[in-house]
């Protein structure tokens, strides 16, 4: 009950967020996303009716095929968070914006805008259908959900040029960078999870420099070569971006031809992944 009641907070504050800096922002200076929000605002500034009608419209037909695709989870989830951005920017749309500078709306409204879409997807939902579709669509072509996005994406903000003109367009392409990597901070935090994977001969060694000289926690897995048929010996551990470079430093010293691979992770739970103290 607690799990479900905190998600349904955060994904309420993601959408009003997100809301704030469409209308505050973005909107009255004719600076748009990307997605069905940027698709949104587009068809909204056209035909010159509200914002929030196209908002849940639009998403509509995503939230029926995650229903189907992904669950009910994530379904009802995003209903709920869709709903509140739509009615957000019904209401927000009667109020002054907070500047009319073009470079300030791009920044700010895609920071906000990124905060407002992260914390939604990091608690289940969704306030865009493009990545739906983009699920649904790698079954059928050889492109990835990132790719299709991308192309998705080149076109509706391409579109925004005709419609506000090349310079509300290239803002438009900064606030949308600027709301994509804020949005991967907001799921992953500021930290930045890693999960390292190491191969060596002194896997003992290295493993108990992490621990004793990073602090982290660290697991070994046993590992057969494959052309060789030698038994390998393999740590396992988790460890934040602003470790990265400590952590490589002590695996070069102790064995500088061990295989080492890093990878971004968006969560952790469980386990012992909370650093402890050195002294």
């Amino acid at each position: 009950m607690l799990h479900t009641t905190k998600r349904i907070i955060f994904i309420i504050l993601g959408a009003i967020l997100a809301a704030l800096a469409l209308e505050f922002f973005l909107v009255p200076n004719n600076v748009i996303d990307g997605g069905i929000v940027g698709i949104s605002i587009i068809v909204s500034h056209l035909f010159d009716l509200p914002l929030g009608i196209f908002l849940f419209l639009l998403n509509l037909p995503f939230f029926l095929f995650g229903y189907k695709q992904i669950g009910k989870t994530f379904a009802l989830s995003t209903l709920l968070g869709v709903t509140i951005f739509s009615l957000g920017t019904t209401y927000f749309h009667h109020f002054e914006p907070f500047t009319k500078d073009l470079l300030l709306s791009a920044v700010f409204g895609g920071m906000l805008l990124g905060v407002g879409i992260g914390l939604v997807l990091r608690y289940g939902g969704s306030l865009d259908g493009t990545e739906i579709v983009a699920i649904i669509l790698t079954k059928k072509l050889p492109l990835s959900v990132g790719q299709i996005v991308m192309i998705a994406n080149i076109f509706i903000l391409g579109s925004a040029g005709f419609v506000f003109g090349w310079e509300s367009a290239m803002y438009s392409l900064i606030a949308y960078f600027i709301a994509f990597k804020v949005i991967d901070i907001t799921i992953e935090g500021l930290e930045e999870t890693r999960s390292v994977w190491i191969i060596s001969d002194q896997a003992k060694e290295i493993g108990d420099a992490l621990m004793n000289r990073l602090g982290r926690g660290v697991t070994y897995l046993k590992g057969e070569g494959a052309y060789t048929g030698d038994d390998k010996q393999v740590i396992f551990c988790i460890a934040t971006r602003l470790e990265e470079a400590k952590l490589k430093t002590i695996v070069e010293e102790l064995d500088s031809e061990a295989f080492l691979a890093i990878g971004h992770i968006y969560d952790v739970r469980g386990g012992r992944f909370k650093k402890k103290d050195i002294h």
